[in-house]
């Protein structure tokens, strides 16, 4: 009755009825404990629901989403880092408190290292928004406008120091030779909350969530994007590495699943092939591009460890250029 089940399941999935009992092996029926470091509502919480049914569904065990907040992320980094290594914690993370809050947060007992990349889901390009009447409306006018000798130091928030958001501020000033107030908040909402109410000047922000609305209602602008290329939907805002002494600012933010480097390959292998599998189904990917992100294309285990490498080493070049340090 289970074998007649797991194929039933697999059908439903799209899989051959050989490839989901093949996929079945090796955990024992372990529960899948998908780990999300933030609370539940934000964008890896939703990306992990998305995520659990149908890994459920494909490897033929119960899976839950397991939220783990706190610490920039890092709690819930150490719980799946510190789990069993059998492959039945997978941390739904980003390059944010994977790569970059060890380099803040010295709580933080991990390292980037301890991790190994499963599959990535999403990525969203980040953006330069500005309260709506900043005098500037692109990144040349902006950097005009901080070189002006009259001009009132301008702001820009991040969601904490060492987060994506506050590392782009700081190699925009030192790249452009401009300087601006870092103010950090606890999270998104209060951050554009005050750049709606003008308290702050900019952020660096991925364009999702609420930020495509909030750019249709004009309710803030966007100066540049952090692209190599224009954004499908909004082809309007200008590519940041057009301006001078900027042609390398490209940045996006990724999100995907993770395992401990502990766990031993064949698993690694079995859960990448459950993901790519994962990925093919037209609802979730639907799912994730109304969220404003793109789908990742398929890569294999060693693509995505080539990038994650690059990742790792690119932004710890930043940090250490910007001095940042871990407090």
């Amino acid at each position: 009755m289970r074998r007649r089940s797991l194929i039933a399941a697999g059908l439903a999935a799209g899989l051959s009825p050989i490839a989901l009992p093949a996929l079945a092996q090796g955990l024992g029926g372990k529960t899948l404990n998908l780990i999300v470091p933030y609370p539940a509502g934000g964008g890896s919480d939703i990306n992990a629901r998305l995520a659990a049914p149908e890994l459920s569904r494909l490897l033929g065990q119960p899976a839950i989403v397991d939220n783990v907040p706190g610490a920039s992320g890092s709690l819930g980094v150490m719980k799946a880092a510190n789990a069993p290594a059998d492959g039945s914690a997978l941390l739904v993370g980003s390059p944010m408190e994977l790569m970059l809050t060890p380099l803040t947060l010295s709580s933080a007992r991990y390292k980037a290292e301890d991790f190994r990349p499963i599959g990535v889901m999403a990525v969203t390009s980040m953006v330069l928004l500005a309260r709506k009447d900043l005098g500037a409306g692109s990144v040349d006018e902006l950097i005009a406008l901080l070189r002006r000798p009259d001009t009132k130091e301008l702001s820009y928030g991040s969601i904490g120091p060492g987060s994506l958001y506050h590392l782009l501020g700081e190699r925009f000033m030192q790249q452009t030779g401009t300087k601006m107030l870092h103010v950090p908040y606890k999270g998104f909402a209060p951050l554009v909350n005050d750049l709606l109410g003008g308290q702050i000047d900019l952020v660096f922000a991925p364009l999702a969530g609420n930020v495509p609305d909030l750019l249709d209602a004009g309710k803030v602008k966007a100066l540049g994007i952090a692209a190599s290329a224009p954004h499908e939907r909004f082809t309007a805002i200008p590519l940041i590495r057009n301006s001078k002494g900027l042609d390398d600012f490209v940045y996006s933010l990724w999100a995907g699943i993770q395992v401990s480097h502990r766990v031993p390959e064949e698993a690694q292998q079995r859960l990448h092939t459950a993901f790519n599998q994962m990925m093919l189904k037209p609802e979730l990917r639907r799912a994730l591009e109304l969220g404003g992100s793109k789908v990742a294309p398929e890569q294999t285990l060693a693509e995505l460890r080539r990038g994650y490498q690059a990742d790792m080493e690119r932004y710890r070049a930043i940090a250490k250029s910007v001095n940042l340090r871990p407090e």
